[in-house]
């Protein structure tokens, strides 16, 4: 599944940067991604051998504990014997008040930037997670049942203009399960029940409790947003 995305986006010619937790920590990854040129940032577990490269970041400093974390940064090659050559691991060490002992996080990458600024990258994995539950749990972009990779690629489109313009039209205050109904709803209209779109624009645009806009300016509105490219990814 990864490498068919990753052709696909290379021959679209975009550039593909790849980050993943310890459960692509594997060399065959590693290598995978370097022939095709891709950059990566993947979690590292921690063993006994990375931990003594960074020993002497692991003691406390010496003071009065600081309210703020102490974070220290370093990169560095290592060579696990799975691997064939040594890579680029950059660690982060984090002590915290009322903490005992140190957090202590690895990242292997090929990125050639400061050792901060991988492990920013590598960081933002976690509020891309959090895009993809809203995509799951509000724009069921999960209902991508066509055969075709373009046909599956305009429902999900057309779901993501749904949620969007059902944010903007709803009252300030609105609960959310009405906002992924109007999603939800619209998705149906075009992928699965086949009705009109004036039905879909009416129920689009409909505000909770209230009464729908009127359908030809509701055709307007879409037709002047259907002009606007839809970005890729």
């Amino acid at each position: 599944m990864l490498l068919p995305e990753i052709d696909c986006q290379q021959q679209r010619g975009k550039k593909v940067v790849f980050r993943a937790d310890a459960a692509f920590a594997k060399p065959e990854i590693y290598e995978t991604l370097e022939e095709r040129g891709v950059k990566y940032a993947i979690r590292l577990p921690a063993n006994d051998s990375l931990l003594r490269d960074i020993e002497e970041l692991l003691t406390r400093p010496v003071a009065r504990p600081s309210h703020r974390p102490v974070v220290w940064y370093r990169g560095f090659l290592y060579q696990a014997t799975s691997w064939k050559t040594a890579r680029r691991v950059v660690a982060k060490v984090e002590f915290h008040i009322g903490e005992l002992f140190p957090r202590v996080g690895f990242t292997v990458t090929n990125l050639e930037m400061p050792s901060r600024a991988v492990v920013r990258f590598y960081n933002k994995r976690g509020t891309a997670e959090q895009w993809i539950k809203e995509g799951k749990q509000a724009v069921k972009m999960t209902r991508l049942s066509c055969h075709r990779f373009r046909s599956n690629d305009v429902r999900l489109a057309l779901s993501l203009l749904a949620y969007n313009l059902g944010n903007l039209w709803q009252a300030p205050g609105a609960a959310t399960t009405n906002r992924e109904l109007v999603a939800d709803q619209f998705t149906a209209t075009f992928g699965e029940d086949r009705r009109a779109i004036g039905e879909a624009c009416a129920l689009l645009l409909a505000s909770p409790g209230g009464r729908a806009s009127e359908p030809a300016a509701i055709r307007a509105t879409l037709g002047r947003i259907a002009l606007l490219p839809v970005p890729a990814g």
